[in-house]
């Protein structure tokens, strides 16, 4: 007779799962934590991961991060995608909170518009903000970063390096700096005997090189790490270059806030041509052709 009352429910049990059933019923879910309740609006709102903004951008999936088959009518379908794309701006940012956010909404889901993004086979960016030791002292460095196929896979490889020592390194120069330092069209009959100048003055080296030549800081920085003048710290900040959409350029930063807007959103929107495109490429892949693109 004991044991029957110890396992009957409770009063307090049973006033438990009414409640929770009652929540369940309510239009959006929630948790109860201890004497606390968790609103999970907001969780399913927020786009937490950069692969879930990608498929949210192409409605790839559903609100609580469901994929879609590709032959749902939901998969990719350009109403639904006018719905949820100026979700994924930041809407506190008046780059991103204009009219500008409605050409670009537009722009992707009018009629003949079909623009995506793709994991492979598109020009993005990771730009990641990171903190060194160089020769002892805290450096601040931006690294930058794309996909590359690796076999019947892919990885992230360094591309450039933004270190404001290395670019003094390399100083343009006025044009009639530049002039001084030549070596003269028939040293070749000297034995390049003259060729000491361009040695003497070492800050200026690099004006004896090729008009073609274009300092490679990416080698400069590898060769410090190799050196053990240079040592990681840590990531400080990280954002993405996305160059994919036709005529379109995007930011997309994470934003850690109260509310719905928050999370990986579009934090800058610029109008950029594809011809205009390759020029700004270059700062993240400077090896790139211009006539390749």
């Amino acid at each position: 007779m004991k044991n029957k009352i110890a396992h009957a429910p409770t009063i307090t049990t049973i006033l438990l799962l009414v409640a929770m059933l009652c929540l369940a019923a309510r239009g959006y879910p929630q948790r109860s934590l201890g004497a606390f309740e968790l609103d999970e609006t907001e969780l399913y709102a927020m786009t937490k991961q950069v692969s879930q903004f990608f498929s949210r951008f192409n409605n790839e999936e559903d609100q609580f991060g469901k994929k879609y088959h590709p032959q749902n009518p939901e998969f990719r379908n350009p109403e639904k995608r006018r719905i949820i794309l100026p979700l994924l701006f930041d809407n506190e940012n008046k780059r991103t909170s204009g009219t500008l956010k409605d050409f670009f909404v537009e722009d992707l889901v009018g009629k003949g518009k079909g623009n995506y993004l793709e994991f492979l086979g598109g020009r993005w960016y990771s730009e990641v903000a990171a903190t060194f030791l160089h020769q002892g002292r805290e450096v601040n460095i931006i690294l930058f970063l794309m996909i590359e196929k690796e076999n019947l896979g892919s990885k992230w490889v360094l591309t450039n390096v933004y270190y404001p020592e290395f670019n003094k390194l390399f100083p343009k120069g006025e044009l009639a700096e530049r002039e001084k330092h030549f070596l003269h069209p028939m040293s070749h009959e000297l034995d390049f005997m003259n060729i000491y100048k361009a040695f003497n003055h070492a800050q200026v080296i690099d004006f004896y090189a090729s008009k073609e030549f274009q300092p490679d800081y990416l080698t400069l920085f590898f060769a410090e790490i190799k050196a053990g003048r240079m040592k990681f710290k840590s990531v400080d900040h990280l954002k993405f270059h996305i160059f994919q959409i036709r005529d379109w350029y995007f930011e997309v930063s994470y934003l850690n806030r109260k509310g719905t807007n928050t999370g990986w959103l579009i934090t800058n929107l610029v109008y950029m041509t594809d011809k205009e495109k390759p020029a700004f490429i270059k700062l993240y892949e400077p090896w790139l052709r211009l006539d390749q693109h």
